[in-house]
């Protein structure tokens, strides 16, 4: 089973200050992720620096298998002394998924317990401590399968509502029981669940948050793969191969160009038709082909989706029906991206300044994969 590890973060900054004292570093390569939640001493932009550079440390460090013990003595000897409370240090936990093995390890210090559920119930994983450097270090390992959900948060998530709607704040056990009923949403997404947490944690606060609060979430799940078509091969002959070969993906299938279209609608054998409600002021509208999950214009709508990638995604979730926002909401679901760029020239959209062998859509093309590959996906270009 191809499965994918679903990562989502968010924070909330203490009331009346300008910058989150936590910080998040997730990074992925060689078959391996590491997700690092950092929770600097204090408040405000002191605590925002001292988690950042935790975070940064821990990450490039053991991602270059460096031994925990000497990750330990990095922190604490570059982070500087609080003079109020003579300690010298962010905490931090993280989370080490073994992607080919479906393996996954916590190390925590000082943060909160990780939340672990399988089954839709919270379970507590085996775990070891260990003294280092006369700190207390946690360590979790365990197996991973399709539906388990990891969360890592910092101790203002389970502070909210103390003193307010709780006297003792919100605390583990509820935060577990209130991730075990939103897990039981079938297909929920790790934004949705954390979502979730997050506007509840805010409520409980009052709308003041009393803690920097962040909390960030991992979800198993089968990978999502996606093929985009845009543009006429070069060789015109082999445009029923390269259709050919785009039909027998195994996922969403998007086509992006005109004449794109009218290869794919002939090969099938299939009617175009316009749905003329989906145009808009700044893009054209909609196609249907049969079998083709999305069908739109060419260089206006990947232009615009590029936008929109790079601006403000949040629109999104506002407008969903005209071509641009269509090709985002399917470019942000998938994880696993394959772009076949056609490289025959549209002589219409070219610019008389650039030289006639440098496309604007593989410009575009380009552009889009490098936003995409930003957002952890997976993209790969395959040009004819």
């Amino acid at each position: 089973m191809d499965l994918v590890y679903d990562f989502y973060e968010k924070s909330l900054r203490k009331h009346q200050e300008e910058l989150c004292g936590d910080a998040v570093k997730i990074t992925r390569a060689n078959g391996k992720t590491v997700a690092v939640l950092s929770d600097g001493l204090g408040s405000g932009v002191k605590a925002n620096i001292l988690a950042t550079l935790t975070s940064e440390i821990v990450s490039t460090m053991l991602n270059n298998n460096v031994s925990l013990e000497e990750v330990m003595r990095t922190v604490l000897g570059t982070l500087p002394i609080c003079q109020v409370r003579n300690m010298a240090y962010a905490t931090f936990t993280v989370l080490e998924i073994d992607e080919r093995r479906n393996r996954f390890k916590v190390i925590n210090t000082d943060n909160p317990p990780i939340f672990y559920i399988r089954d839709g119930q919270i379970r507590r994983p085996l775990r070891c401590q260990e003294r280092i450097l006369n700190r207390d270090v946690f360590a979790h390992e365990g197996d991973l399968k399709e539906g388990d959900f990891i969360g890592m948060a910092s101790d203002g998530v389970l502070y909210a509502g103390l003193g307010k709607s709780m006297n003792f704040g919100w605390g583990w056990e509820q935060i577990g029981q209130f991730l075990e009923e939103t897990l039981r949403i079938k297909e929920i997404s790790a934004q949705e669940i954390v979502n979730a947490l997050m506007e509840e944690t805010e409520a409980l606060y009052g709308g003041e948050v009393g803690d920097d609060a962040t909390f960030v979430g991992m979800r198993v799940r089968q990978k999502r793969n996606l093929i985009l078509f845009t543009g006429p091969p070069l060789d015109k002959s082999k445009d029923s191969r390269v259709v050919e070969e785009f039909m027998r993906f195994n996922g969403r299938k998007v086509v992006c160009g005109g004449t794109t279209a009218n290869i794919v609608s002939d090969y099938l054998q299939e009617p175009i038709e316009t749905d003329i409600g989906s145009m808009s002021e700044d893009t054209p509208p909609l196609g249907r082909i049969k079998n083709v999950d999305l069908l739109t214009e060419g260089i206006i709508t990947l232009s615009r989706t590029i936008d929109l990638l790079r601006k403000n995604r949040k629109m999104l979730l506002k407008q969903r029906n005209t071509g641009a926002m269509a090709l985002l909401s399917e470019l942000l679901f998938a994880d696993h991206i394959v772009i076949f760029a056609g490289r025959t020239i549209n002589p219409y959209y070219q610019n008389p300044i650039l030289p006639k062998n440098i496309s604007i859509r593989l410009s575009l093309v380009n552009e889009l994969a490098d936003l995409l590959r930003s957002l952890r996906k997976d993209v790969l270009i395959r040009l004819f």
